[in-house]
């Protein structure tokens, strides 16, 4: 549970101060997960919040818990207020609110503004840079959950930063104040680094809540604690050797296995099915690609992902 007021305080070493750039009044235009968490590490390293904008109940209160006595305002007055403004609003919000802040003048010369879009370079803010705005594309590749506990795993966090070239000093420092550690990101890769994020952080969030529903469904009354050890050391394998980590009935060509898993999955969990052959499919290829997969195994583990119930009646790798 998140206690109520300040967030603790960050340990992690902060740059000397005499390294620093000026310290700065930030401004966040959206009260989401994110926005308060960066402002609060801002404010941990010298920096000073000066305005907030929230719409919904739950971006007010978190403003509130996560930045106390900084003042909810509308949008524009944010940007009025402050030196640096964090636009952390959803991906498909961001041009719009770009193009209405910079329209109507909200945008002045000199003004840092840092989106926190994975999806986006800084090309985005085009309309903001041609108002005489310095822009900054900074992503934070880490899961949020609006609480405070987000400023101390901001700790190391890498951050995917897209830039001018000219600006690259200021967003490399704003990114240590906050704790993380730059990575930088080519403006035309953008969209592939997001994909690559979501693909393995989000997908695995939908993979680790079907499993413990399954669990449970077999029987099992800690699920959570069945899967913990198990998840965390094939995690621990995978970052450390990729895919000569792979294991299991498909990396070693149990078709029966296999066969068995899906005959259980469509009679439990039928709207698990299409996934557990997609990545059974990608997993098999990926074996097979790297010699851990005996191709005389493959034929049969192929026709069962292809008709996906016991291999009959299909070609071996069809509909791959």
């Amino acid at each position: 549970m998140e206690r109520e007021g300040r967030p603790r305080v960050n340990t992690t070493p902060q740059p000397d101060p005499r390294g620093r750039p000026a310290r700065l009044t930030v401004g966040v235009v959206g009260a989401g997960r994110v926005g308060p968490a960066l402002a609060a590490s801002l404010q941990l390293a010298g920096h000073r919040p000066v305005a907030v904008s929230a719409v919904s109940d739950a971006s007010r209160r978190r403003a509130e818990r996560m930045l106390p006595d900084v003042p909810v305002v509308p949008p524009a007055e944010v940007l009025q207020r402050s030196e640096l403004v964090l636009l952390t609003v959803p991906d498909d919000a961001l041009p719009e609110l770009v193009s209405g802040l910079a329209d109507t003048g909200a945008v002045r010369p000199g003004h840092l503004l840092a989106h926190t879009s994975g999806r986006y370079g800084a090309k985005v803010l085009d309309p903001a840079l041609r108002a005489g705005a310095l822009p900054l594309a900074l992503h934070p590749a880490m899961t949020f959950t609006g609480t405070s506990v987000d400023v101390q795993r901001l700790a190391g966090c890498p951050f995917g930063v897209t830039a001018p070239e000219e600006l690259r000093p200021a967003a490399e420092a704003l990114v240590v104040e906050m704790g993380g550690e730059p990575e930088w990101i080519a403006e035309e890769n953008r969209p592939l680094y997001h994909a690559a994020l979501a693909l393995g952080a989000n997908h695995l969030v939908t993979l680790v809540a079907q499993s413990l529903e399954l669990l449970r469904t077999a029987g099992v009354g800690a699920p959570d604690r069945m899967l913990g050890p198990l998840l965390g050391a094939a995690l621990d394998n995978a970052l450390r050797s990729g895919d000569a980590a792979l294991t299991g009935p498909v990396a070693r060509g149990d078709a029966g296995t296999v066969a068995a898993h899906v005959t259980e999955l469509r009679r439990h969990a039928p709207g698990a099915v299409a996934g557990y052959l997609a990545m059974a499919r990608a997993t098999a290829d990926r074996a097979l690609a790297h010699g851990l997969l005996k191709p005389e195994l493959a034929e049969d583990l192929l026709g069962v992902l292809a008709d996906g119930t016991d291999g009959a009646g299909s070609a071996p790798g069809e509909d791959r």
